[in-house]
Formats: structure tokens, C-alpha cells, sequence
């Protein structure tokens, strides 16, 4: 499913499914990934089922950082870019300060600068979706079983690192780290000038 073909200010204004997706987040404070505990797609995101027929009409399954993005910038900061990067390179991370507007090319160059630095995300050996299933599955048994979480997040982090080292976002060097994302301002409207004159889980993963 293409960005474009999601009613995007309807589901962002759909109280259910904004419910839904806070409830799938797990928060962790300032500065630290607020992980997916939803279903994960194949790339790793997180991925979750908004609207519904009774008041939508019908629903869609959408990437949830993406609607996360929606819901902290607004419908019209979304229909203005191509697609939401990660300056943690962990793709089921919800914390809004690790969002950055972007396009194919400039994730394919993040990956490019990042996948060499060791303990880094992108150096995981289970893949993306391995490890956000990882980490998601590590957070729920923690919270089962009345665990520390933290601990548990450690561990499943490290479980895909060759030498069992950690990197979180803000530890990658400032070279290739990205600010956080202000939308633009709208464009002033001129007055036209006199003269003549565009899963892992139950969901499935969509293209975005």
C-alpha cells in the first residue's frame, strides 16, 4: 500500500486507533528508542491496523511510525514528504526526536555511513525485523514476568551483536547524525499578478 492511497487526516482524527497505537508503544524516557510491541513487518517496522468499518468504513494497515509521525506533526507536515527515516536506524522506534523526513536515497545512504560503525543497529546479525522482534518480545516477557525491562532490552540488543557491544543513536558520531525534523511552514499565498499567467504478527506489511 502506497502512502499516498491512505486517508491519512481520517485515521489521524480516529480515536480508536490512536488509542491503539499508544498502547503498542513501550516508553522509555528522553532520548532512548520508545520501541514497537505490535506486529513487525519483514523491514522491520512496526505495523498496526487503523480505522475500522463501522467508522471508517474500512481500515488499513499502516507503518506506525509513520502514523506516529502524523500524529506529532500533523496530516499536512505528512502529505508533504516521501517517507519518515530513523536517526537510530532502529526502524520499530517511536520517539519522535529520532524521526527525520527523507527519501529511498537517503536511507540508502544512512545505511551506507552507519553499517560499518560496530554495535550500531544496522550491525545486528538477525536482520531488522529479527531484531525488533527481538527487543519486542523481550520487553513483553519482561513485563509478564515482572522483570526489569530495561535489562531485558539490553540483553536482546547485544544477543545480535558479534561482540556483545551497544551503540544508541546518540553515541553514532555527530558526522552522521541528523537533527531533529522541523516541519516547514506552509507557503504564503500571493495575490496572482495582473495579466494571463501533485509481518511478523497478524498484519501485513505495506510498501511504506
Amino acid at each position: 500500500m502506497a502512502k499516498a492511497d491512505v486517508p491519512w487526516a481520517q485515521l489521524l482524527a480516529h480515536r480508536d486507533t490512536v488509542a491503539r497505537y499508544e498502547a503498542k508503544v513501550y516508553r522509555r524516557g528522553p532520548g532512548r528508542c520508545d520501541y514497537w510491541i505490535g506486529a513487525i513487518s519483514d523491514s522491520g517496522h512496526g505495523k498496526i491496523r487503523a480505522g475500522n468499518k463501522k467508522t471508517t468504513g474500512k481500515s488499513w494497515v499502516v507503518t506506525a511510525h509513520v502514523l506516529g509521525f502524523g500524529l506529532v506533526h500533523g496530516v499536512e507536515a505528512l502529505d508533504r514528504i516521501a517517507l519518515v527515516r530513523h536517526t537510530c536506524d532502529s526502524p520499530s522506534c517511536q520517539l519522535p526526536e529520532h524521526w527525520i523526513p527523507g527519501t529511498r536515497q537517503d536511507n540508502a545512504l544512512d545505511y551506507a555511513s552507519r553499517s560499518m560503525v560496530i554495535g550500531h543497529a544496522l550491525t545486528d546479525t538477525r536482520g531488522a525485523a529479527g531484531r525488533a522482534v527481538a527487543i519486542r518480545d523481550a520487553i513483553l516477557d519482561a513485563l509478564d514476568q515482572g522483570r526489569d525491562v530495561e535489562l531485558a532490552i539490553a540483553g536482546a540488543i547485544r544477543a545480535g551483536q558479534p561482540g556483545g557491544a551497544e551503540q544508541s543513536a546518540l553515541d553514532v558520531p555527530a558526522a552522521v547524525t541528523a537533527p531533529r525534523w522541523k516541519p516547514p511552514r506552509p507557503p504564503v499565498e500571493r495575490a496572482a499578478p495582473v495579466g494571463p499567467e501533485q509481518l511478523h504478527g497478524a498484519e501485513q506489511p505495506g510498501l511504506w
